[in-house]
């Protein structure tokens, strides 16, 4: 297989939030055609910017240059069993590396709630789930393979370019482009998941006890309501227990996307019914409970498309900060028809992490897609930057590089890497000008 190359066409993301169009894309198939594109692309002075899947919501991998697709950087290069380590390709979807892993009974120690984002996609924008002591699937990183501005290829571990390997891991498309990643995996485990019904009140009560005794905890919280849906995910010794098909079809089919588009449209349509059907739909929810490999559980299929914010917090200020979202929304016009979200990581080491040197928790906010969110996001990004929050870099913000200098303590540091690696911004775009600068 060889690459691939063709004049651009108009690109959109999976929200429909953003559209380009570059003057050629670029589909590599090696990391050696890859770095033979970015050579070519900075020898035509075009800019370069690499897309997966576009979950992002953000402009982040808009160019007007040359857009590099990775789909055929896929594939498994290597899991070596002694060091415990799979590097895979790039462009490989995390629900294909999942599967694969699953075969050889292997695992990622933690993921995120979706798995159709490509593996460097993921991990350049800091894509994470819910853990007590696991972080994002940035920080499972153990190596990189980094295509630079000049087209070298910079192997990047902690032992090798450390430096660069402690940016590069979540790297917002800025550094280079990432063409293989080494992943730390474990034996395959089993999870069981137990989701309950709980109210508002005692889930914000009881935060810090639910997080201190399970390994994976998150819940939403439907606005309009007092009602929440827990999820508590920790480690079993089995046996499997998978739900049903009947009540896995009902619940994630049927009310989590099918009943769920249907009732996000009427509320588009007739916003003054939110209230109601947020709280007949939190009422209509029932505990249960099963055990399944970590993939099946971490993830859900999302069909209903949105648009999203979210905002890391220091997890000591995650309580105040969600009941001050409360009162503002029962005190405003506002008409909310999706859950919002509440989940935690511990600290990590990578530069630009937004759970970078503290314990973190995340606030998200959806809106149903074609439904005005400006007001409702505008409010909400009021109170978390009160608090010091750090936006998710794939998700809509109005921050900007004065910013993040002020809650990033090691922003310079990435930024003195960014002049080292890419001095001439061949990876640039808008976004990255807003939220690094120059």
């Amino acid at each position: 297989m060889t690459s691939t190359s063709r004049t651009g066409s108009a690109w959109r993301n999976w929200a429909g939030t953003v559209t380009s169009r570059p003057v050629r894309e670029v589909s590599p198939a090696t990391a050696d055609e890859l770095a033979e594109a970015v050579r070519r692309a900075a020898e035509d002075g075009l800019r370069v910017k690499t897309v997966g899947t576009g979950h992002s919501f953000t402009s982040i991998a808009a160019t007007d240059g040359v857009l590099i697709r990775p789909d055929l950087l896929t594939g498994i290069r290597e899991i070596d069993r002694t060091a415990m380590t799979v590097t895979v390709e790039a462009g490989t979807p995390l629900k294909r590396l999942n599967a694969a892993l699953a075969r050889e009974d292997l695992s990622l120690t933690n993921m995120g709630d979706i798995m159709e984002q490509t593996v460097a996609g993921a991990t350049s924008t800091g894509t994470h789930g819910t853990g007590r002591e696991s972080a994002s699937i940035a920080a499972q990183i153990r190596g990189l393979e980094l295509i630079t501005a000049d087209g070298s290829v910079l192997h990047c571990s902690e032992k090798e370019n450390p430096e660069v390997f402690a940016a590069a891991r979540i790297g917002l498309g800025a550094l280079g482009v990432v063409s293989a990643i080494t992943f730390a995996v474990e034996p395959l485990f089993l999870l069981t998941a137990r989701e309950e019904p709980m109210s508002f009140d005692r889930v914000t009560a009881e935060f810090d006890e639910l997080h201190a005794e399970n390994e994976h905890f998150e819940f939403y919280w439907f606005p309009h309501t007092g009602n929440c849906n827990t999820k508590r995910n920790n480690r079993s010794a089995g046996p499997a227990a998978p739900p049903g098909p009947v009540s896995a079809w009902i619940e994630d089919e049927l009310l989590s996307n099918g009943l769920f588009q249907v009732v996000n449209s009427l509320g588009r349509a007739v916003p003054a019914t939110i209230p109601s059907i947020a709280s007949l739909a939190s009422r209509a929810l029932s505990a249960r409970t099963y055990t399944d490999i970590p993939y099946k559980v971490f993830t859900s299929p999302r069909r209903v498309r949105f648009v999203e914010m979210e905002y890391a917090l220091p997890r000591e200020a995650a309580v105040e900060a969600l009941r001050e979202v409360k009162s503002m929304v029962d005190r405003s016009p506002l008409r909310i028809s999706f859950p919002v979200e509440v989940r935690t990581a511990p600290a990590d080491d990578i530069t630009l992490s937004t759970a970078s040197g503290r314990e973190t928790a995340y606030i998200a906010v959806h809106m149903y897609k074609g439904t005005p969110y400006r007001s409702y996001f505008t409010a909400v990004e009021q109170i978390m930057v009160a608090r010091g929050g750090r936006p998710h870099w794939g998700k809509i913000h109005t921050r900007d590089a004065e910013y993040f200098e002020g809650v990033y303590p090691r922003f310079g540091e990435f930024m003195a890497l960014r002049d080292r690696l890419d001095p001439g911004r061949l990876f640039a775009n808008d976004y990255l000008r807003r939220v690094l600068g120059a």
